[in-house]
């Protein structure tokens, strides 16, 4: 399904991201940890191409992300992609940010888009909220929009770039209670987090990311059975000892 290549992508000359090399096939729930700086959203940047990139290729579904014949946004719309901070359209109610791209990229009637908003409202438990505005919602509620939105456009993937990062604890289960959902229907996924607990339940396998380099990148049951890299090692021992 997505395919990255040796890819390097440099900010001056800074390399953030260094002859990064990984797959992932159909159905895989692909997890992307490293810390904080070490370039795991710059990497699923590129992959729907919102961050372009110097050096190798990186092909989604057949398509050459890197290609300058490909058609960005026909790209974005077989990639749904979900932010840590939303990105919703504030002065859009909920089901008008979930119709909005149905319409003007898929060419969907508004009554096609509609039925389409409520019936993904209905899966992440939120149809009640469909004539709010997301500053009436809570973080959580306002991801599961997010979440809702991308899946408006039918994707073939989803990247999810630490979708829990900026919600309050007592909100994150929610969010991820949906992903877990998602995973279980399925859906191939990218999920950049730092939710090991998530990783460990859901995941098929495990990335790790340091200082631009893909350190580690083995199944998720191996992963977590020890015998780390040194430089993962340090960090899982960070995040886990709490």
């Amino acid at each position: 399904m997505i395919e990255i290549n040796g890819v390097t992508k440099s900010y001056g000359d800074f390399d953030v991201l260094k002859n990064c090399t990984t797959k992932v096939d159909r159905g895989e729930i692909v997890v992307v940890c490293g810390p904080s700086g070490s370039g795991k959203s710059t990497l699923i940047k590129c992959i729907n191409g919102l961050e372009p990139f110097e050096k190798g290729s990186i092909r989604v579904h057949g398509i050459e992300v890197g290609d300058p014949k490909t058609d960005l946004t026909e790209l974005r719309a077989q990639v749904g992609m979900v932010f840590q901070n939303f990105e919703l359209f504030p002065h859009l109610t909920v089901i008008e940010n979930i119709k909005l791209a149905q319409k003007i990229v898929l060419g969907r009637s508004e009554g096609a888009a509609n039925t389409k908003a409520m019936q993904l409202l209905d899966r992440v438990g939120l149809v009640d909220q469909a004539k709010k505005f997301p500053g009436q919602l809570s973080g959580g509620q306002q991801q599961r929009v997010a979440i809702a939105r991308a899946l408006a456009m039918d994707p073939v993937a989803m990247l999810f770039d630490e979708p829990t990062s900026a919600l309050d604890p007592e909100m994150i289960s929610e969010v991820l209670d949906v992903m877990t959902d998602l995973a279980k229907d399925g859906m191939t996924m990218i999920v950049v987090t730092h939710e090991m607990g998530f990783a460990r339940r859901v995941s098929t396998r495990v990335v790790f990311i340091d200082q631009g380099e893909i350190v580690e990148d083995r199944p998720s049951e191996d992963f977590f059975s020890g015998n780390h890299n040194p430089r993962t090692a340090a960090f899982l021992s960070k995040i886990l000892q709490h």
